[in-house]
Parts: C-alpha cells; sequence; structure tokens
C-alpha cells in the first residue's frame, strides 16, 4: 500500500472542512453535530454501533428528515432520502455529501476496528466533517489534516451537569454481598464487566424487591433498545450493564455503580483505564433529568482508583492511524506472490511497511486467523470470496460463532443454498433456560444477515431475518425478566472460593 490517502479520490478532490467537537459524556457534542446533519441538504451519520445508527436514523425521521439505515446487517431504504445513517465500516467513499458526522472518534485506539475510523477520517467525502467524541486521540487526527492540507476548526465542550465521586464506598473497606443490599436506589446503574455477572446480580436485585432492566454485549441492538426503554420509562428501577453502556445509550441514570474495576480484555484481568472509565461514569447525571451525577464504587480502594482515572489525562498514545487491506492491495499482492490462500496473503500484507509515517497496518490477528481456516476449510473457493469471508463479524475464539460460519462456509463453497431454520419449538416459551442458546442464535441470524446481502444464491432467506430476529429478541426479553442468574459473581467466587 503505496499512499493511503490516494485511494480515497473522491475526498482528495474536495475540500472538506472539518469541525471537532470534543469532550466528556453529557457535554452534548453529538447533539450539536447532529443539529447541523439534520438542517442539511444531504449527509451521513457514521456510528460506533448498529443501535446508535437505529437510533440517530429513528431521530431524523422523527424531525421530519427521510433517512436511510445501513449497517452490515440490513438496508432500509427511505424514498426520496438523502441523509444516511450507518455504521462506520459501511462508509461509502464515492457518494457526496454536504454534512458527515464521525461518531466516538476516541474509537481509533480500538485495535481490531480502529481502522474505520481512519477511513472515515481520510474518505468520508463530505463538504463538512464533525467528528465528535473526547479529546484521546486529537494530536494525530489534527497531524492528519495538515498533512491533508484539509483547514479544521476544534470546539471543546464541558460537561453540562457536574459528576461527583461518593465519599464512602458502598461496602467500605472490603466488598461484602449483605452490605449492597438496602444500598441500591431507583435510578442506579449498576455496572458488571461479564454476562453471568449482569445476569447474577439483575436476578438477585430482583430478589431485593427492585425491577431491573439488564444490558450487555451478548444481547442485539433490538433487545438493548427494549431493556434502555424499560429503564427509561420508570418501568425498570435499576439498569445492570457491562460497559456496554459506555457508548451512545442516553439513559436517565443518577447515579453509576461500579461493582468491580477489573475487566477481563481476552488475556487476562486488568484494571479499567480513563477512557473507558469516564465514559461509563460519565452516564451518570443525564442532562435534563439530573442535576447531578453520582458515582460509586463498593470498596474503598476501588473508589480511590475510580478517583484516579476520573482526574488523569486520557490521552492515547497514538503515533500512527491504523489502516486494515482492503480487496485490491490483496489483490495485488497475490498476483505479485503467486498464491491464492487467503491467511498467508492477510498474513505477508500486515508485515509490509506503509510509507507514510502517519499509518500503521493493523495486526489484524482475528482476519488472519479466519483467513487460515478459510483456505483449510474451502481451499479452492475465489480468492475474492475468501477475502469476503475473512471479513465477516464473527469471533474466531467463540467456538459456537466459528462453527456456524464454517457451515456458511462449506455451504457457499460447495453451492448449496443454506436457509434460515423455519422454526424453532423454544422461541414462544416463557421460561429462560433457553437464554444462552437464544443469544447465539441471534449471533447466527447476524451473520447469516450479513452473508444474505452479499451472496443471496447462497443465503436466500434475508428478507426473513427481520421476523425471525424480532421472535428470538422478544423471547431473550421474556427470559431476561425470570432468569436466575448464576448464584455468586466473580468477585465472590475469588472471596469466598
Amino acid at each position: 500500500m503505496h499512499d493511503y490517502p490516494a485511494s480515497f479520490p473522491v475526498a482528495r478532490g474536495m475540500r472538506r472542512h472539518f469541525h471537532f467537537y470534543l469532550g466528556p459524556t453529557n457535554s452534548g457534542k453529538t447533539y450539536e453535530a447532529l443539529q447541523v446533519l439534520q438542517q442539511a441538504a444531504s449527509g451521513v451519520y457514521l456510528a460506533p454501533l448498529r443501535l446508535l445508527a437505529m437510533e440517530v436514523r429513528d431521530r431524523l425521521m422523527e424531525a421530519g428528515v427521510p433517512c436511510n439505515l445501513v449497517t452490515g446487517e440490513e438496508r432500509h431504504w427511505v424514498p426520496g432520502a438523502r441523509h444516511t445513517a450507518c455504521t462506520v465500516e459501511m462508509m461509502r467513499p464515492d457518494q457526496v455529501v454536504d454534512v458527515a458526522v464521525i461518531d466516538e472518534i476516541q474509537m481509533l485506539q480500538d485495535e481490531a476496528r480502529g481502522y474505520a475510523w481512519t477511513a472515515a477520517l481520510v474518505g468520508v467525502p463530505a463538504q463538512q466533517v464533525f467528528v465528535c467524541g473526547s479529546d484521546a486521540v486529537t494530536p494525530i487526527c489534527l497531524a492528519l489534516l495538515e498533512s491533508l492540507n484539509e483547514p479544521w476548526q476544534l470546539t471543546r465542550l464541558e460537561r453540562k451537569t457536574p459528576l461527583i465521586l461518593e465519599e464512602h464506598a458502598i461496602c467500605g473497606e472490603r466488598y461484602n454481598r449483605a452490605r449492597l443490599k438496602g444500598k441500591l436506589q431507583k435510578g442506579d446503574a449498576v455496572i458488571a464487566f461479564t454476562r453471568k455477572d449482569v445476569l447474577t446480580l439483575s436476578a438477585r436485585i430482583r430478589q431485593w424487591g427492585l425491577s431491573v432492566a439488564s444490558i450487555y454485549g451478548a444481547l442485539s441492538p433490538e433487545v438493548r433498545r427494549t431493556e434502555s426503554r424499560r429503564f427509561a420509562s420508570g418501568e425498570a428501577d435499576v439498569l445492570v450493564a457491562t460497559d456496554a453502556i459506555g457508548m451512545g445509550l442516553n439513559l436517565p441514570i443518577r447515579r453509576v455503580v461500579f461493582t468491580t474495576v477489573h475487566k477481563f480484555d481476552g488475556v487476562a484481568s486488568r484494571l479499567i483505564g480513563p477512557t473507558e472509565t469516564r465514559q461509563i461514569a460519565g452516564r451518570a447525571g443525564r442532562y435534563g433529568i439530573y442535576p447531578t451525577g453520582f458515582v460509586a464504587a463498593v470498596e474503598a480502594d476501588e473508589l480511590l482508583h475510580l478517583q484516579h482515572m476520573l482526574t488523569t489525562s486520557d490521552s492515547a498514545e497514538l503515533q500512527q492511524l491504523p489502516v486494515a487491506a482492503n480487496w485490491p492491495d490483496i489483490a495485488r499482492l497475490s498476483q505479485r506472490v503467486h498464491t491464492a490462500r487467503i491467511g498467508e496473503l492477510l498474513e505477508r500484507f500486515s508485515r509490509q511497511a506503509l510509507e507514510s509515517d502517519l499509518f500503521h497496518l493493523t495486526s489484524a490477528e482475528g482476519q488472519i486467523a479466519l483467513g487460515h481456516l478459510i483456505d483449510q476449510q474451502a481451499p479452492h473457493m475465489p480468492l475474492a470470496d475468501k477475502f469476503r469471508f475473512s471479513c465477516a463479524p464473527v469471533s474466531f475464539d467463540k467456538r459456537h460463532e466459528m462453527d456456524y460460519f464454517i457451515q456458511c462456509l462449506k455451504a457457499h463453497a460447495d453451492h448449496k443454498r443454506r436457509r434460515l431454520p423455519e422454526d424453532v419449538a423454544w422461541l414462544d416459551s416463557s421460561g429462560p433456560q433457553y437464554l444462552e442458546q437464544a443469544e447465539q442464535f441471534s449471533q447466527d441470524i447476524s451473520l447469516y444477515a450479513w452473508l444474505a446481502f452479499k451472496y443471496p444464491q447462497t443465503f436466500p432467506d434475508g428478507e426473513l431475518v427481520p421476523m425471525l430476529r424480532q421472535r428470538v429478541s422478544r423471547y431473550i426479553e421474556r427470559a431476561l425478566l425470570t432468569q436466575a442468574g448464576y448464584g455468586d459473581i466473580t468477585r465472590e467466587l475469588y472471596v469466598y472460593g
């Protein structure tokens, strides 16, 4: 890859103007940008999550602005619409608009997806580009714009409501399960970092007499929206959630209660850092609902950690912007080294050096691992198809997702149609015993929807996805209300085990 910016010729042929709206949560930065987008003749909102794209699309439609919704899994076209809300990976580098909004710019730090924010910065073809998020990655963004000779202005916003860290930990010096009982209040968001802990705490708090909404990463956007509405409407007294609430969910939270400050990052347990602490804690004190937001911890030393993270700088040590392989790059490399093995090509590409000091190639470990699996399972599939499958939204370390991925891969390689299940017996039941199975099924549906847009001949049931997804979501919502959790949360197993 020689000249990365040149791979976006439409943007290079424009004189774009950048506006940075930077600040903490509850500062109104995205609101200000969306006001401009709403008034524009044409525009695009680039979201970090499908859920956020859905929310902004609904907001524009309610304001009388026709707006399309485009994500990896769905396309909702509105006749005459000149606005689109989409996930950042679905950015169209060939479609010129008046205004673009790039949200949560600090996601440039994300190892797996940061490349999509680089592509948006370099390549979104808009006359006016609004960049929203925290101040963590501002220096490298400005260095990029200086190199592109594109003008920018920067506006820093302050929180609209104060955020106060409580003086005393809820359980005192050491965590104790019994001490937590009776200390939770209506409007609290209780934070855990695993699905099992969220479900266990949700069940326990219900037994204590409070109604609960639950949000965690394995839930589909549709279920998260339902749970959010239950909490926002007052139907649920307390929200129990992972850091999934740290991005985009505008909820009427009075106090954020951290039940732990440790998070497993896929390799080991680590303390949460300043950016994620602020993203989560900052959800407290929703402007216009509460005059003040509060942050609490269950142990005294955890309170000290939160205090440190909320007061220390969250500037990222990001020296270069992440860039990922695209199909033309891989096709050229294949011709040069005479191989159609996608795993080898992705590995070779990731070791290349870029000519610009501003960019670096992502490690792409997950995509490379997926590439080697594709070569093993479908060695004779055309290289272009191999590359598309290597970009599939699956987690290599999740056995169920990989099993379903391989089934879909082999179906395409063998030119066999793969249908959605016609009926699943437990979907209309009321018991919670199939909750994990339903979450996995929801992931399968998402992959099928993604593939159906690319290969409708192999995956012909794309039109049936919304109805099936709705049934699965409704089952999960019912199950969340009655599931019994897992007895102990992680820290209790450690303390009492």
